[in-house]
This record gives C-alpha cells, sequence and structure tokens, in this order.
C-alpha cells in the first residue's frame, strides 16, 4: 500500500558542503526527512525500477531513517535497495557500492566528522551514480524543490531486519542487507600490496589506529588485524557507536590528543592514524611527528608508485584551494596536471570522471583517489602504509627528505566555531569590501601582492562556482585565506588559513605556530577577527 501525504515545506532544507547537515531534533520534526528524501526523488530522472544504496555512519536516528528511506524509496518506485548491516555503510564505501553494482545512487546518512547524539548533528546527503556527491546544479533542483513541496510518497510494510544479511521483498521492491565491509576490504586489496604490509608487521612494525567509535572501526579490525595481521588491540575504539562514545569523531589534534600524545612519547609505536565520522577522513602522525593533511597529499601523490595500483604514474593532482601548495610541486616534478577546486569533494567528480587527476586532497585531512568519488580515510592510511613497506624509513625521515627535496610548506588552519552568522557575513563582506585597496599596502612587515574572492571555472562542464573564499596573497609567495564553512548545524564557522612557502632546508625545523606568527598577526589586522567573532582565540588550531 502506498499513501501520499500532505506536508508544508520547511525554509531551511539548503544543502551545504556535503549534504543536509542540522541538529538531530532539527530532522525529528513532522515530515522534516520525508520532505528532503521526496524533494530528492522529485529531483531525480530515470530511476525507475533502478536500485539505490543507502547507508550510515551509525549515529543517532541512522537506523529511525533508514526505515524512512525504505519505504519511499518503495513508494517512488525504485526497484532495488542495498542497504549496510546494521544501517552501516562508510561514506567511500557507499560510493563504492554504488559504483560497483551500478546503481542509480544513493542516500548516504552522516554529519561526518561533527559530533552525534539525541541533541547533536545529522546529515542526508545524495550521491550521484558515479559515487559522488552531488553537483551544485542537482543540489540547487532539490533545494528549489524543498521551498515548495506540498505532499510525499511512502510505503506502509514492517520494520525492515536491518541487521540479517540476506534479501527479501517489501513494498514490492527487493531489499539486500549486505555486509558493509567486504567489498571495501576487496578494493583495498586490489591497490596496496597488502604481501608487503603483511610482511612489515610480521617484521615488528607497530601501529595505533583511532576509530573513534566510529564508522571505520569494522573496516579497521577487518583490514589491519584479520588480513594485514596487525597485533590484536591495533585499532582503538573500534565499535560503532550512536554517540561516538560521547567524543567529536573529528580526527585533529585537538579532538584527537590521545593518540597525539602517545606518538610523541618514548612509548609511540611506530605508526599513528585515526579516521573520522563516517571514515572520509584521515589523520596521520609518525613517531615524534605529525603530518598535515596538505603535506600528506603531496607525499601520497610523491611516493604513490609504491602502491600496485598507482604503479602506472598519476594522471594528475587536484587539491582544494585553502589546501597548501605543496602537492603542486609534486605535480611540477612528475609533469601531470594541478587542479585547483573550491572546497568540497563534489569539485573533484568531474575531474576524476574525465581522468584528468588520480590523487585529490583537502587539507581539512581528506584524501582520496579514483577509486571511489568521494575522500577515503582508511584508503589514505593504506597508501601510508604500502609507502612504509616500501620504502622501509620511519615516517619522519620520509617527510623531512620530501621537505629538502621540494620545501616545506609552514601551513595552519585557525577555525572559529559557533559564530554568529550575521558578524561572519560581516567580516567576509568588510573583506572583500578591501579587494582592490589591499594590493600594495604593507602589513606587518609583509607586503599584499595580490587579493581575489576565489572563482573556479570547472574544466570539463564548464560550470563557474564564485566567491569561494577571500585569498590574500603576499610577496614571497605566503598567503592567508578566510572563508566560511558550509559543514557545520549552527551558527557559522570563520576558516583562517595560513601559509609560508620555505625552501630552505636550515629553516624546517620552526614551531608551526612561530613560523606563521607574522602571517597571523596580519590577517587580525586586515580582517579583525577578534572585534568581528568575539573571541579572542580560535576555537581549534590545526
Amino acid at each position: 500500500m502506498i499513501r501520499t501525504v500532505a506536508t508544508k515545506p520547511y525554509d531551511d532544507q539548503k544543502p551545504g558542503t556535503s549534504g543536509l547537515r542540522k541538529k538531530v531534533p532539527v530532522f525529528q520534526q513532522e515530515n522534516y526527512v520525508q520532505n528532503f528524501i521526496q524533494s530528492v526523488f522529485d529531483s531525480l530522472e530515470g530511476f525507475q525500477g533502478q536500485m539505490l544504496v543507502i547507508g550510515g555512519d551509525g549515529r543517532y536516528f541512522n537506523r529511525e531513517v533508514i526505515q524512512i528511506a525504505l519505504r519511499m524509496a518503495a513508494a517512488n518506485g525504485f526497484g532495488k535497495v542495498m542497504v549496510g548491516q546494521g544501517g552501516i555503510l562508510s561514506t567511500p564505501a557507499a560510493s563504492n557500492i554504488i559504483r560497483k553494482y551500478k546503481a542509480f545512487g544513493g542516500l548516504v546518512l552522516s554529519a561526518s566528522h561533527n559530533p552525534g547524539g539525541p541533541h547533536e548533528d545529522f546529515g542526508i546527503k545524495y550521491n550521484a551514480s558515479n559515487g559522488g556527491p552531488a553537483p551544485e546544479k542537482l543540489t540547487d533542483r532539490i533545494y528549489a524543490r524543498t521551498k515548495v513541496i506540498d505532499s510525499y510518497k511512502i510505503a506502509e510494510f514492517a520494520d525492515v531486519d536491518i541487521d540479517t544479511v540476506g534479501t527479501f521483498e517489501a513494498g514490492g521492491m527487493t531489499i539486500e542487507v549486505i555486509d558493509p565491509v567486504a567489498d571495501y576490504a576487496e578494493l583495498m586489496e586490489s591497490l596496496f600490496d597488502f604481501a608487503a604490509i603483511r610482511a612489515m608487521f610480521a617484521g615488528g612494525f607497530t601501529m595505533a589506529f583511532d576509530a573513534m567509535h566510529a564508522v571505520t572501526g569494522p573496516y579497521a579490525v577487518e583490514i589491519l588485524e584479520k588480513r594485514l595481521g596487525a597485533a590484536k588491540g591495533t585499532v582503538r575504539n573500534f565499535v560503532p557507536l550512536p554517540d561516538f562514545g560521547g567524543h567529536h569523531p573529528d580526527p585533529n589534534l585537538v579532538h584527537a590528543k590521545d593518540l597525539y600524545d602517545l606518538m610523541m612519547s618514548a612509548k609511540a609505536p611506530d605508526f599513528g592514524a585515526a579516521s573520522d565520522g563516517d571514515g572520509d577522513r584521515n589523520l596521520i602522525i609518525g613517531r615524534g611527528i605529525f603530518v598535515t593533511p596538505s603535506d600528506s597529499l603531496a607525499l601520497l601523490a610523491a611516493n604513490a608508485r609504491h602502491a600496485p595500483g598507482y604503479a602506472g604514474g598519476l594522471k594528475g593532482i587536484a587539491r582544494s584551494m585553502p589546501t597548501s601548495g605543496a602537492a603542486d610541486r609534486v605535480a611540477q616534478k612528475l609533469g601531470i596536471g594541478m587542479y585547483e577546486t573550491p572546497t568540497g569533494w563534489k569539485f573533484f567528480g568531474n575531474l576524476l570522471d574525465a581522468g584528468m587527476a588520480t590523487i585529490c586532497g583537502e587539507e581539512s585531512a581528506g584524501t582520496g583517489s579514483d577509486h571511489v568519488r568521494e575522500k577515503d580515510g582508511l584508503w589514505a592510511v593504506l597508501l601510508w602504509l604500502n609507502i612504509l613497506a616500501a620504502r622501509k624509513e620511519p615516517v619522519k625521515a620520509i617527510v623531512e627528505k620530501h621537505w629538502a627535496e621540494f620545501g616545506r610548506n609552514y601551513y595552519s588552519r585557525h577555525d572559529y566555531e559557533g559564530v554568529e552568522t550575521e558578524r561572519a557575513n560581516a567580516l567576509i563582506s568588510g573583506l572583500r569590501a578591501q579587494l582592490a585597496s589591499l594590493p600594495g599596502r604593507s602589513v606587518r612587515g609583509l607586503t599584499v601582492e595580490t587579493v581575489d574572492d576565489f572563482s573556479y571555472l570547472d574544466p570539463v562542464d564548464h560550470s563557474t562556482s564564485s566567491n569561494q573564499g577571500i585569498r590574500v596573497l603576499f610577496q614571497g609567495g605566503s598567503r592567508v585565506v578566510f572563508r566560511l564553512s558550509g559543514t557545520g548545524t549552527s551558527g557559522a564557522t570563520l576558516r583562517v588559513y595560513i601559509e609560508r612557502y620555505e625552501p630552505d632546508a636550515a629553516k624546517h625545523g620552526i614551531e608551526t605556530q612561530e613560523a606563521l606568527a607574522d602571517l597571523i598577526a596580519a590577517a587580525e589586522e586586515i580582517a579583525g577577527i577578534k572585534a568581528a567573532t568575539g573571541m579572542d582565540v580560535p576555537t581549534v588550531i590545526t
């Protein structure tokens, strides 16, 4: 039985950088979930009888939304749904399932690295048939539909048992509950030299992986401990919990401080890593050294040839605009294309589909390749392990040799979270008003060379994305970037990215914040951050 239910639109369902993210109580409002899912389906064409993939990161409200989505998929005419056992599918695993089984698309239920729980964050995003996040033209259609929606369709059937692997019928639709790990693990084994990594672990190599009680726990246990032979207990906090154990599942130096402290101690294992809520981000720490995401992207690209899946070389590298220029120098040496895009993994999709790029990365701890169309935390960890097995050197030595060859990009991101939206917008507007007057100005001993509001022309579909962040470039190659984030659920997050390029190896040992001190002061003088945000210091420094 299919019902058509009358509803009224909500005015706050505009998808952000990666889907719709709000607090759980917002999603729990009457028909809020149904309105958005129906708006997604109403914005698609040609899916009758086709397959949809559904899964999420196991956060609070995940199971309830899956049951709603299954009933609505049946009512709207999908022929089959594949859903991860227990409602679990990491974001990169969902992308792989969509691609491998040629699904029409997928609903990924996650708020990524944001906290979970009854009063915390939830999210829904649609991924297209290439396995990647919906492009802007589709999310714009979805948002337009949410503003006028007046009904949704839903089938009447009992809750589906999503904890048991198997196939059955409901609402005239086939539902297949799948092992969420098997297909992903098989893909990883096809890309990396598991035999060499196994031998490294067998030879005494040690590692700590913090799954942060998030979705990568089952994936990491299966791959690292069972298939690669890492010691039992290598994977910590491996049981996905609806509230991530009360922690913030963001793999940075603030929220993964225990791992950082371990890696800086006398008891440090050889390698430390972590992933986030939905498994698409990563943290890499060697014994005695934190590898910034920007540096990690450059190092992975420079050494990818050590992995069988990339032995033939890279087609190109892509990075988000705020990510440091470290990868640019690798691309130049390799003689391959380098692409600078707005923030948001969806912007890499066209480059990957067109065969123009192989490895992509963002300073926000996301790296990935053309194996899926999402960033992939565990993939980055495994590529690092493959490189370590091949080079037989510690992380610190590999990083320092890279800096000596390419120069070091000192880099930091200062986040000001929960800023009143009006005040955050006023800060950006004030910067835009200075675009013409800043060039040539001396600020804290630094001379401003150029200023712009980043705009991106997609080389594949020729679409334009404007107002993507204010870039202040100084003579000598240093820069400061100001941008409002689209991944939060309340207020606004101001991100300030600070970067200095240092070619002199004798100056590569300076503490990062010290090396960037004059740029940090210049950013304050130019933007008036303290006055605009009401904060004396950033909420998070990475």
